[in-house]
């Protein structure tokens, strides 16, 4: 099936790109995205997670207009987890999910006293933050019905996350376009991984959604991951396309001259 809903856009990224080329951009890319991993089949009830950042924000509106458009006949539900953050104001976004006509349900846990109760001071909240979020996302998917768990990693988290593990991890991996979960029960899509974070917060900008900030995580300085995001900009500054070759690399791998024995 051809998932292709949008013609490509030019590749050059001029200061000021419009919504219309940038729609029609990220709408190509995540086309390409579903038909080369299969991650959208018909009859899906797909749950997307929506943060309240940019990138889930984005995954929704441009997953909504695929399913108006493709042939392909699938469900979309979107599911907002509160996690009792101080300081979180989920108003505006169930406000904007029911404006808009979406399906959805928000969940409440409070995560945020899990997290800061058992991790100590200074250290990074990232690792448990994620896996109970991933428990309660897993659990909601299963009480809805869906079939598919949409996330909103883009090309930039899947490069960092690969370096990320490079460096701390000794492991050549980083995050696949489709995942089965280890208990069996779920399917992870990641339908924007061929997009950039820039064009990405660029088309949210433009749309002006109502964008709900991580304190958790945002409070917590240097963390490594923003520290490997300067260190690619950097490197950007004299390979201009070194995130694109690193991508493409994901999909090029030679394990013969790799030193695995296996």
């Amino acid at each position: 099936m051809n998932w292709d809903l949008a013609a490509p856009a030019s590749d050059g990224y001029p200061s000021r790109v419009g919504q219309a080329t940038l729609e029609k951009r990220l709408a190509h890319e995540m086309g390409r995205c579903i038909a080369d991993y299969q991650l959208i089949e018909s009859g899906d009830r797909v749950m997307v997670a929506i943060s309240g950042g940019k990138d889930s924000y984005t995954l929704l509106h441009l997953l909504e207009r695929a399913r108006q458009r493709s042939p392909v006949r699938f469900e979309i539900v979107a599911v907002h987890l509160d996690q009792g953050q101080p300081g979180y104001d989920g108003a505006a976004l169930e406000a904007w999910l029911a404006q808009q006509g979406y399906a959805h349900r928000i969940v409440r846990k409070d995560t945020y006293r899990l997290v800061t109760e058992r991790i100590p001071e200074g250290q990074t909240y990232c690792s448990m933050c994620s896996r109970l979020r991933r428990g309660i996302l897993y659990n909601a998917a299963q009480d809805l019905g869906c079939t598919k768990i949409a996330l909103g990693h883009h090309r930039d988290d899947a490069i960092e996350t690969l370096m990320l593990n490079m460096m701390f991890n000794g492991a050549l991996s980083a995050m696949p376009a489709r995942l089965r979960s280890d208990d069996g029960r779920n399917t992870v899509i990641r339908p924007l991984l061929y997009s950039s974070e820039r064009d990405i917060a660029a088309y949210a900008a433009h749309l002006d959604f109502p964008i709900i900030p991580c304190n958790l995580c945002g409070s917590q300085e240097n963390l490594w991951r923003q520290q490997v995001k300067e260190m690619l900009d950097d490197l950007e500054t004299r390979a201009p396309k070194v995130r694109q070759s690193m991508l493409a690399a994901l999909k090029n791998v030679h394990t013969s001259h790799l030193l695995g024995t296996s």
